[in-house]
């Protein structure tokens, strides 16, 4: 199994990631102009050009609340796009890895979300991504689909860094207290994806299918703030108060619990989930930098 890892969608969070980390096999870690998911003439163009021996896709529409209203870009990306990768793959007979979201599940359930649990996306961003599953899973029997939740890093937008912010230009915030899930780092995402590909590239046996990964431990958004701003230090002064989902109307509806359930992908990959808070520790440190 030979050529390198190519990675479509470079400036997204875990696709920054991905970029900065080392393989023994190469990386090639492209951009939207470089590669444009959507654009099936451009994926066989560069799938030609670099014969990769593995595809990573980072590439996604992430505006939960914009999806809403921009839903035929949401599906163009997120569905379409995959399907165009997914059709590259099978025709040079490599796999593909594909991040998708918590954002797949109704949040009905008083549990954590099992792979094989039922789906029901509460909005267009949810709808948009499983699918892309589904078009995956249909175009290429190759195909490790890989849930995450609630992504965190230095780059990009993302709760961290609002949090941040806000706290700055404001004495009081209002916290969602109703949502439960795993606050995740793209720099362990990241890590994740380039362990399964460089295992298939070293001629490893991989499982395909799909997988969650998270950190641990679950968590709300208040309190996920609260951590934020503890471990940060200089926002004493903050108030911080706990409100309702209902207090806090978003265009897009989001999950009351998406929590993953791990252990499938700890059982075959002997993957740990590791701590959230510990990966907010280096993301903070780096921020201050």
């Amino acid at each position: 199994m030979s050529g390198p890892i190519l990675i479509a969608g470079a400036m997204g969070q875990v696709g920054r990631e991905l970029s900065a980390a080392t393989s023994a096999y190469g990386l090639h870690a492209l951009t939207r102009t470089q590669l444009d998911i959507t654009d099936p003439a451009q994926v066989e163009q560069v799938f030609d050009r670099y014969q990769p021996g593995i595809v990573i896709n980072a590439a996604a529409y992430t505006q939960v609340d914009r999806a809403e209203s921009e839903s035929e870009l949401a599906f163009a990306i997120n569905r379409d796009g995959v399907a165009n990768l997914g059709r590259a793959c099978a025709r040079l007979d490599i796999p593909l890895i594909h991040i998708s979201t918590d954002y797949v599940f109704a949040g009905g359930k008083s549990g954590a979300y099992l792979e094989e649990d039922a789906t029901g996306p509460a909005g267009i961003y949810g709808l948009s991504k499983l699918a892309g599953e589904v078009v995956l899973r249909k175009a290429l029997e190759r195909h490790f689909i890989l849930r995450t939740s609630w992504v965190f890093s230095v780059n990009g937008a993302n709760f961290v860094k609002t949090m941040l912010r806000l706290g700055r230009e404001k004495a009081e915030l209002g916290i969602v207290d109703d949502q439960h899930g795993c606050p995740t780092s793209a720099r362990s995402i990241a890590g994740v994806l380039l362990l399964i590909a460089d295992r298939y590239l070293r001629g490893g046996d991989i499982e395909w299918g799909t997988y969650h990964f998270c950190n641990q431990p679950e968590t709300t958004w208040y309190d996920f703030a609260s951590c934020i701003f503890q471990q940060a230090g200089g926002y004493d002064e903050l108030k911080l108060r706990k409100i309702s989902t209902a207090e806090y109307p978003t265009a897009a509806m989001r999950p009351k619990n998406s929590v993953l359930n791990c252990g499938k992908l700890h059982a075959k990959f002997g993957l740990a989930q590791g701590d959230w808070r510990d990966e907010l520790q280096q993301v903070l440190d780096k921020l201050k930098i």
